[in-house]
């Protein structure tokens, strides 16, 4: 059990400095990541542990950048991600993960607003809104597109890693419910 929840733990770490390097590579693009496709495959694959991931992508950033208005909207964005992908989690096809995708990006700078209606009211929180629309637009298509080609590859090799993860944790004849580890 002890060797499994190591596991567990050094599992969420590489999946959160994946996360992290995924942004940055793509930082040459506006409003173009990898996060919310990833955020909503280690929901599916990883289930809960994708909290631990995200809590180390969470501070990794706030490390990187600092801890401005901006980190605090990130420590309900992407756990709000998370948990709508889990009560979604019965769409299968990769094009309605697309839409999902594409649907949360169009909808970040919203919910990022969402910092400024206790600072400045609501028009504040609308002026960040309106400014942001060309932003979220391309934050949309930017999602769109890259769940739309990577759901399927990413998924199934994330699937083998956990596969794999859990055979090498547990002794074998020791899997949980149904045969998983």
């Amino acid at each position: 059990m002890a060797k499994r929840r190591l596991w567990d733990v050094c599992l969420m770490a590489m999946l959160g400095v994946v996360m992290l390097a995924s942004k940055e590579a793509l930082a040459f693009l506006p409003n173009i990541e990898l996060v919310s496709l990833f955020t909503i495959l280690f929901t599916l694959v990883f289930r809960r542990r994708v909290l631990g991931a995200l809590g180390v992508f969470l501070l990794l950033e706030g490390l990187l950048y600092g801890f401005g208005s901006w980190w605090v909207m990130y420590l309900y964005i992407w756990p709000l991600l998370a948990l709508l992908t889990w009560l979604f989690r019965w769409m299968k096809r990769g094009w309605q993960w697309a839409i999902f995708a594409g649907l949360y990006g169009l909808a970040f700078g919203t919910l990022c607003s969402l910092v400024y209606l206790p600072v400045g009211g609501p028009s504040m929180m609308l002026a960040w809104i309106i400014s942001g629309l060309p932003f979220d637009f391309t934050h949309a298509g930017g999602n769109f597109v890259l769940t739309l080609l990577l759901y399927h590859p990413l998924r199934k090799v994330l699937e083998m890693l956990d596969r794999q993860t859990g055979r090498i944790a547990r002794p074998a004849g020791q899997e949980g419910q149904n045969g998983q580890p």
